[in-house]
Order: structure tokens, then sequence, then C-alpha cells
């Protein structure tokens, strides 16, 4: 029986991250995982491929939308959806190869199978009917999560699909209902509309990114709508059931009003659940929450000794990229380092165009907390290079603390809102106050002076607006 310092069960972006970070300080560490490629869902069925589908699925719609605005006549545009997908895979296995370049780089041992645990430091792989067993110091579960299926209404993979199935679509819907206004339905939605779908959107909540600002909220909504979205809030799913036609989609809006849709496909994306199916978590007493995430200290640690989780089984957000940084976190504590978390300069967005981005408390979500607030807010279509490039929809809202000028959150909805938001989140790390940002000289012209000029607007100091 080998052992190692640290076995991590699960090769997503929280447990590879955590396997690289443990070999550069120097653990020996095992990686188990039960897929045949590394990456977990982010990387092979979910972030990357749903990005690749939606650039590719831009350009065309920027092509045949917006080209002739810039003096560029491209009639009689069409499509290749088997090469998007070729594109969209090739992707995936360029990446996927990479992970395990850098498993080998950092002397991780990958063992194929399914892990779980077995108590006094064992995990055990199995694999095709055989078992392996590993002695472990230390063990962290990185199992990330699954989609979450309605009540009588499973997923079928060809007419109720998950977001797996709906990036890998062999033609385009006619007609495809999304079940969810968050980050996944909108993105997936988007893909497919601008390719030709009809796409309708049900949100139960009174507005689409329900986690989002308002107002980002609101404009985001308006813009998908320009676009061909139709996008029903306070409306809710009755019931589907598959027929000789497709899918029959049932939905009720607020006032009680019902209506029956027909669709190719129903995309159900209404959130995720922790994946621990085969963990053994019971059998050694790993607890867990009512909503069956697995309990964690600040450390990163199980009621179990020796066991640690990070990711998507535990609280926060379901975020690769805070996963990420839970993995570095629990291999430095691990290695006798302060390993640590911000949570509040955690980053979260919508891929659509325009993008939403944001990090820390919206508004109402800071005068919940306590804070006196001040805001202040700057328009893409008052700045030069978002003209330029005939992406004027959208805003950033910069939210402080009226006493200290502390900046308690920033939000984006505009182009590139992904990008911009980094210097955001480092401001939220370093504790700038809004005058921080302000008063930093940005190049122009950039998209990145609305952000200045909004941090500026909170003491009513915009330049241009």
């Amino acid at each position: 029986m080998e052992r190692f310092d640290l076995v991590i069960i699960g090769a997503g972006p929280g447990g590879y991250v955590a396997a690289i970070r443990a070999g550069q300080l120097g653990l020996k560490t095992a990686l188990v995982e039960k897929e045949s490629k590394l990456g977990g869902t982010c990387l092979r069925v979910g972030c990357i491929p749903s990005k690749a589908l939606l650039e590719s699925s831009e350009l065309y719609h920027q092509a045949t939308h917006r080209l002739s605005e810039h003096g560029i006549q491209a009639d009689g545009l069409r499509f290749d959806l088997p090469t998007m997908l070729e594109r969209k895979t090739r992707i995936v296995d360029e990446l996927t190869a990479g992970i395990k370049v850098l498993m080998k780089k950092n002397k991780a041992i990958v063992f194929a199978g399914t892990g779980r645990l077995a108590g006094d430091g064992k995990v055990v792989v199995s694999q095709e009917g055989e078992e392996t067993t590993l002695q472990a110091d230390a063990v962290l579960l990185a199992t990330g999560s699954v989609p979450v299926e309605l009540p009588n209404l499973p997923f079928d993979g060809q007419h109720i699909v998950s977001s797996t199935e709906a990036l890998a679509f062999e033609t385009v819907p006619k007609h495809l209902v999304v079940i969810g206004g968050g980050a996944i339905g909108l993105e997936l939605g988007s893909v497919w509309g601008r390719l030709g779908a009809k796409v309708t959107v049900i949100e139960m909540m009174p507005r689409i990114a329900p986690f989002a600002d308002s107002q980002a909220s609101q404009i985001l909504a308006r813009t998908l709508k320009q676009q061909g979205l139709d996008i029903r809030v306070n409306t809710k799913l009755l019931g589907a059931k598959v027929t000789t036609d497709g899918v029959q989609v049932s939905v009720e809006d607020v006032k009680g009003k019902t209506e029956e849709l027909t669709a190719d496909k129903l995309l159900v994306a209404v959130g995720r659940r922790p994946f621990s199916t085969g963990l053994g978590l019971d059998e050694v007493g790993v607890h867990r929450d009512e909503k069956g995430r697995v309990e964690v200290n600040e450390r990163f640690q199980t009621s179990v000794p020796g066991v640690y989780a990070i990711g998507d089984l535990v609280r926060g957000p379901m975020l690769a990229h805070k996963a990420e940084e839970e993995g570095v976190a629990v291999a430095e504590v691990l290695a006798g380092k302060p390993g640590h978390v911000n949570y509040e300069a955690i980053p979260n967005v919508i891929y659509t165009d325009p993008e939403l981005a944001q990090v820390g408390l919206t508004e109402d979500e800071a005068k919940a907390a306590g804070h006196t607030v001040k805001a202040g807010k700057f328009f893409f279509k008052s700045n030069g290079r978002a003209k330029t490039m005939d992406a004027t929809d959208g805003f950033a809202k910069v939210v402080a603390d009226a006493e200290t000028d502390k900046v308690l959150g920033v939000h984006i909805v505009g182009p590139h809102a992904s990008e911009l938001i980094a210097e955001a989140v480092l401001g939220a790390e370093f504790q700038a106050s809004a005058e921080d940002i302000g008063r930093t000289t940005h190049a122009h012209p950039t998209l990145s002076e609305v952000l200045k000029e909004a941090a500026l607007a909170v003491d009513k100091r915009a330049i241009h607006g």
C-alpha cells in the first residue's frame, strides 16, 4: 500500500490546482479521477466548452448583425455547426492534455478510478472491478457538483437535458425552452439563440441573474430581449412531457395565467448540487448540512481528522476559481503555511453579450448589512472606446461605505466585464477606497475608464458624465 502526504479525490479545478500547489510545496501527492480526462466539469463539459461556443456564436452574430455598420458587407454568410463543435472539443482536449503534463511536472501521481474514504487515512480506488488502497496523511475531497434535476422531470439526455447535452446538440433546435435565468441558462440560451433557435427563458424569480445588482440585471435582460431571447420572469414551470413533437412545457405566470409551449429541447438549468455519491462520507462520519454540503471549518477540515473538502462540495458560490483558491489554501495549510481565501473578493460572471460581472456586495446587501452607502455609476454609452466598438450597452457601479469610502462592491454589465472586474477584485483584496480607484490613471481610450468614472461618481466627481 503506497503512502502519500496528500490524496485528492476529484481532478476538477479545485483538485488539480491543489495537486499542483502541493507538488510545488514538496508534498507527495496522489490525484484520483473517475473520468477518462482530467479537468472536471468546468473544463470538460462546463466553463471551457461553453465559452468556446459563446465565442463562435458571437462572431457569427456580429457578422450577420453588426458588420454592416462598419461598412463591411458580408452577404450569404452561413455557419458550420459540426466545425464549431469540433473546435470546442479540440480546445477541451488540448487543455486536458495540458493538465496531464502539469501533473507530471509537479510529481503528482494520477490514479484512474472512483475514490472512496475507508477510514484511518485510507482511500480505496475502484476501476473496472479492481481496487487499489492508498494511505494518506491527509485526504482532500474535491468532487464538485452535478446539475439539479427537477422532481418528476428527470434528464433523458435527448429531450429534457442538462447543460452537458446542451453543449453538444447536433442540430440547432427550432425552439429551446430554458428553465432558469442564471448564468448557465442565459449563456447556453444565447449560444443557440444566436445560431437561429427560438429561445424562451423561464425564471420563477422577479428577475434574471437574481444574485446580481438589480439595475445590472434589468439592463442585461433588456439587451438579451433585444437580441431575440423571450425572457419570462415571475413564471414557474408546472410540468413537461415528451411527445412525438418534442416536449410540451406548461408554465404559469405570477397572475395565474397558464401557457403551453412546444419545444424541441427543454434545458433544465436551475442550479447544481454537491456530488458526494460513493465517497463513503456516512461510513466514516463526515458531517453534511441540510443542503448536502460537507461541513468544514476555516481551515477546510471536515468532522473527520485528516479529511478536508473544497469547491462545490462545501459552502459558498459554486465557481471554479473559488475552488482553485481553496485548493491552493489547503495545500498551503498542509505544508505549514497560512493558507487563506478572502471570500469578499470572489468575482461572479455571466458570459453573455453584454457580460455581467460583480464582486462584493450589492447596494441592497450593503444596506442590509448596516452600511451607510454611497454609490457611483457610469454608463458605457459615454465611453469613447465602447462607442468605437459599437458596444455601448451597460454601466459600472461602485458601491462604497459613506463613512470610510471603502469599496463594498463593484458591478459591471457591459463589454468585457469579465476582464474589467479583475481591477475591482484587486481593489477588494487590498481594501481599496473609491478614491483609490478614481485617482488611478487608466489608459485612454479604454473600457476600463468606465470603472474609474464610476469610482469618481461615488463623490459626484465623474469627468465625462
